[in-house]
């Protein structure tokens, strides 16, 4: 997996301050889409066991809430396969910190659908590392910038904790 940036204080994507790992490669391709060079899977630099430390040690002070994931595409099967054993290190280390992850993909009719091309070996423990998932494509006709955390009015912000306890969608209504 490559990697195409990392933001050691996000106030942008997710509650509080946090830190924020945009991984490369996207077949979604949204038009407008505001980083399109993420759409390549080799782009920016490889993710090595080096990066892995860099960012766990970017997550320690308590001023940092959690970890953001999105891209490029969190949920393209070839990223899922790298994020989720680096989340276990995350959730072990700090399990008070909290994960946000924006996906191009929708959760019910997508990325939880066997066969479907997002949904594959590690998509199930990869969401269940997930606090807060922001999912759909971004859609440039349905685009407002009044919005938090989305950038077109299609995009949900869904409670996966909730959504994993009640078995159906919850969305995310701005918690502490």
């Amino acid at each position: 997996m490559y990697y195409g940036a990392i933001k050691d204080c996000d106030i942008a994507n997710g509650i509080g301050v946090r830190v924020t790992l945009f991984v490369s490669g996207c077949t979604n391709r949204c038009e407008g889409c505001f980083q399109p060079e993420t759409w390549n899977f080799c782009y920016g630099q490889p993710f090595t066991e080096q990066t892995e430390e860099q960012l766990l040690s970017m997550l320690e002070p308590s001023y940092i809430r959690g970890l953001t994931v999105l891209g490029g595409e969190p949920f393209e099967p070839e990223n899922q396969r790298e994020i989720v054993p680096f989340l276990r290190k995350v959730k072990e280390k700090y399990p008070s910190k909290d994960i946000w992850v924006f996906s191009g993909f929708r959760l019910d009719d997508e990325i939880r659908v066997p066969g479907s091309h997002p949904n594959c070996e590690v998509t199930e423990e990869f969401l269940s590392m997930i606090d807060v998932l922001v999912d759909g494509r971004f859609v440039l006709a349905k685009k407002d910038l009044r919005l938090r955390f989305r950038g077109s009015s299609n995009q949900r912000i869904i409670n996966m904790r909730k959504t994993m306890e009640k078995g159906e969608i919850v969305l995310w209504d701005d918690e502490p």
